[in-house]
């Protein structure tokens, strides 16, 4: 096998993201010693990913089909603690007053305000805190489901619009760098948000593994969207329950506080966009994979 045809879309796009942030990283960084430890493990993240594609030999068995896809899995999560390190590395504060003021000219309130004062309640806070915890399960159980569904070309197919929706939604985080309404309304909430069981598991979650900022866009939204539109496609059941869930999830994210609503427009217009971005381009991004592995079956019956 050559070169050429080791590497998936998704491999390239990741390798990609991680070598820009490092040069963007050492454009803009200053004092450029405080960025020393994203760009040792943006190098890091881009030698792991061209390592198991040149040498995880998907020949060789499940195991190792299974390191060579969903290693990315654990690229998104550190590429996310990443986006931590690099919140200011254009601006040095929040947006969060502009897209409070688009939405109260356009909805004539603010409506994390508006929720806080009028509308909570506990069942409510628990059904939609239940949709918001989905999503923490939601993309490891979809990329396992379709490992073990040997749904191997559908999965590289996804990871490709993963990584796009992801990487276009950490370069925002810092292009445009906005802390949510959890962080910047602390001090006017007049009220808890109460709920039960998934509420309480929803606080450990943020409380241990979000970041300061990264809230424009929802990329929560947006993966979840993903996900729910593969399977429309190709599992339409899963699909169907999916969608409830994804609509709860959505609304769970202004109802919990984590984000404004304008977040989860931009978060599911990001998804959507890479959706069929990748419909359209997939086939020529794998046209010299394709090309290459007919060429090398001819050859190997020429032999024989």
């Amino acid at each position: 096998m050559t070169l050429v045809n080791k590497f998936y879309p998704f491999d390239k796009i990741i390798i990609i993201y991680a070598l820009l942030m490092v040069l963007i990283i050492i454009t803009f960084g200053q004092p450029l010693t405080d960025y020393i430890n994203e760009i040792l493990l943006y190098l890091l993240a881009a030698a792991v990913s061209f390592l198991i594609a040149m040498f995880v030999d998907e020949s060789k068995g499940r195991w190792a089909v299974l390191v060579r896809l969903i290693y990315s899995g654990v690229l998104f999560a550190l590429f996310y603690r990443l986006t931590g390190g690099t919140m200011f590395l254009l601006f040095d504060s929040f947006f969060d007053y502009q897209i409070i003021g688009f939405e109260q000219a356009v909805y004539g309130l603010s409506p994390t305000l508006y929720i806080d004062e009028h509308l909570l309640n506990p069942v409510v806070t628990e059904i939609l805190s239940f949709t918001y915890f989905c999503y923490y399960p939601m993309v490891p159980v979809f990329m396992l489901t379709l490992f073990f569904k040997k749904d191997y070309a559908v999965l590289k197919h996804f990871l490709a619009a993963a990584s796009l929706t992801y990487f276009v939604s950490f370069m925002l985080f810092f292009i445009y760098p906005v802390e949510g309404p959890r962080w910047h309304f602390a001090g006017q909430y007049l009220n808890q948000i109460d709920g039960y069981f998934f509420r309480y598991l929803v606080e450990v979650v943020i409380n241990n593994g979000a970041i300061r900022g990264g809230c424009m866009p929802s990329s929560h939204t947006g993966i979840a969207l993903l996900i729910m539109m593969y399977c429309f496609k190709h599992y339409p059941l899963w699909g169907k329950i999916l969608l409830p869930i994804v609509i709860g999830l959505s609304l769970g994210t202004v109802w919990g506080r984590f984000h404004y609503i304008s977040d989860v427009y931009v978060g599911a217009a990001i998804a959507i966009a890479a959706y069929y971005l990748v419909q359209i381009k997939y086939p020529a991004w794998t046209a010299v994979e394709y090309k290459l592995l007919d060429e090398q079956k001819v050859k190997a019956d020429y032999v024989s």
